[in-house]
């Protein structure tokens, strides 16, 4: 059973990974074959539908997010969900972010979904 202490350090080691730039540390997170639906990707990679899938591929995708000048996150929440959890982050450009984590059996992210306001966007 997961908990929210489980969820915070995991959601702490994310964050801290993306800003050290330790792609090492981020893809020791994530399953083999991880999935990930983000309006970045769908930007960067032109696939409209968002996702690419498999670890190398989010490799990939990662490594150029990393070369991001500035880059940096702020953990704002963790929200525990069943085998999931959510965190709500602020983007050094002042966009916030929302990632649905889904995981596998062995606590491995598994499946993301990131969901992203316009810079700048009031908290509700």
């Amino acid at each position: 059973m997961l908990t929210s202490e489980w969820a915070m350090n995991v959601s702490t080691q994310w964050c801290d990974a993306w800003n050290k730039r330790d792609i090492d540390a981020l893809m020791a997170l994530y399953a083999d074959d991880a999935e990930l639906n983000s309006p970045l990707v769908a930007k960067r990679w032109g696939v409209a539908h968002g996702w690419i899938r498999g670890k190398e591929h989010l490799r990939k995708n990662f490594e150029i997010g990393m070369q991001t000048p500035g880059m940096y996150f702020t953990l704002e929440h963790v929200l525990l969900g069943q085998r999931s959890f959510c965190i709500f982050y602020t983007r050094e450009n002042g966009t916030r972010v929302c990632d649905l984590f889904e995981l596998n059996e062995m606590n491995q992210l598994l499946r993301v979904v990131a969901c992203h306001a316009p810079p700048n966007t009031a908290k509700l």
